[in-house]
């Protein structure tokens, strides 16, 4: 964790840049001391301004009383509001501010989530809060709350700044350290909302992920094996159990991972940015790899998923600019892989490609429903536990159901 500390004399601009903030939906208001909070998720800053003021005589020998610092946790961190909260209070009365007035924010515009706090340097008598040696003190503080909260390192942070995440390599050894190097260099970076589409950014990596359910003197119970990939796309070695790398990288974090992601990719239309970038670059070429290759030149990469004749069953966008993995069929009907599979190949004439029915024609008697576990398979097909990758849009299950059904014409044909 890293703290940032600057002291100033502007109390309003101090406070209107993080009550924006707040009162666009970009940040929160997570904690204040003698500074009136009504409750309704905004952030009144003139009436925040004349509480700070009465906490602070007219006259003050210094002509900067204001202190602004920044808590900017490590990316790999997935803290809640109370945790982060709770660092705040902690960190604030150690530094000899408890007492003081204060507002601690929250901001969310940015995939690392970090906090900003407002308070004086001097209290209601113009006494002046002791700073002697304080961002040297405050480096103290963050090390003991690193400890406490069990955090990453700052010097952890930076050492990740400067090594690039690197695919893995099953014949280099150590595959357990090569895939757990993978895992925290991606968590917490990332949005996904289904099993299927955190496979798809682990193979960028040459990592795939499976679920292993199973049950124990009754009680059910699920969990994660992770797993090298070669060259080719197969399992290399032995399957590693998710606890070996942390609780952050398993089955039940996955889910609250995958519910959160959902929520903020609709709220904030984090799939617009690369639905346009794909659709331009679809506009431009009718060819597959430089389709790839004009997306990755944009910081996207598609993993398109094929057949051994080199159909298209499934594609999946990973932006590295926003964050978010997206199975095409999510960003609109014409990024589905069958979309794209006609757009790359079209069909020759009398010859269809595809073929798309309607959702009510699958033999499925309730309603589907979508899982952060689901790879894009109804039940009556491939199960979470089969090996086959399948795809998440209606397009490519119409077709196998289509596939399905004309071959059971067709044995009914042979024996008539």
């Amino acid at each position: 964790m890293v703290a940032k500390i600057s002291v100033g004399s502007s109390l309003y601009g101090a406070l209107a840049y993080n009550g924006e903030k707040v009162n666009e939906g970009q940040g929160r208001l997570l904690l204040t001391h003698k500074i009136f909070d009504d409750g309704t998720g905004t952030f009144d800053i003139r009436q925040a301004a004349e509480d700070f003021a009465r906490c602070m005589p007219p006259q003050v020998r210094t002509s900067k009383p204001v202190v602004h610092i920044s808590l900017n946790p490590h990316p790999d961190d997935r803290l809640d509001d109370a945790e982060l909260t709770a660092i705040a209070g902690e960190y604030l009365e150690k530094l000899g501010y408890g007492n003081q007035p204060y507002a601690v924010f929250k901001h969310e515009d940015i995939d690392r989530h970090h906090l900003h706090i407002v308070t004086l340097s001097v209290d209601e008598t113009g006494r002046k809060i002791g700073d002697s040696f304080i961002r040297r003190r405050s480096k103290n503080i963050t090390r003991t709350l690193e400890q406490k909260y069990g955090l990453h390192t700052a010097e952890r942070k930076r050492q990740t700044q400067h090594e690039p995440l690197r695919a893995v390599d099953a014949a280099a050894g150590d595959v357990k350290k090569q895939i757990g190097n993978v895992l925290k260099g991606i968590s917490g970076k990332y949005r996904f909302q289904t099993l299927g589409e955190y496979r798809a950014l682990l193979a960028l990596y040459n990592v795939t992920v499976e679920e292993c359910r199973g049950e124990v003197r009754g009680r059910e119970y699920g969990g994660f094996v992770y797993s090298a990939l070669d060259g080719g796309g197969n399992k290399a070695g032995t399957p590693i159990k998710a606890s070996r790398f942390g609780k952050r990288y398993g089955y039940e974090a996955f889910g609250r991972w995958c519910a959160a992601s959902k929520e903020q990719i609709k709220e904030r239309k984090l799939g617009d940015m690369t639905k346009a970038t794909a659709m331009a670059a679809l506009r431009r070429t009718k060819d597959r790899a430089e389709f790839i290759a004009l997306l990755r030149a944009k910081g996207v990469d598609v993993v398109l998923r094929e057949t051994d004749t080199g159909r298209i069953y499934g594609a999946t966008f990973i932006d590295h600019r926003t964050g978010c993995v997206l199975n095409g069929s999510r960003m609109g009907k014409e990024l589905s892989a069958n979309a794209l599979q006609e757009h790359f190949e079209p069909p020759r004439p009398g010859i269809p490609v595809s073929i798309s029915l309607p959702l009510d024609d699958a033999p499925n008697n309730g309603k589907r429903t979508e899982s952060p576990f689901d790879d894009g398979i109804t039940a009556g097909g491939w199960g979470l536990l089969s090996t086959e990758r399948g795809a998440a849009d209606a397009e490519e299950e119409a077709f196998m159901r289509e596939m399905l059904r004309r071959k059971k014409k067709k044995r009914k044909h042979r024996k008539i």
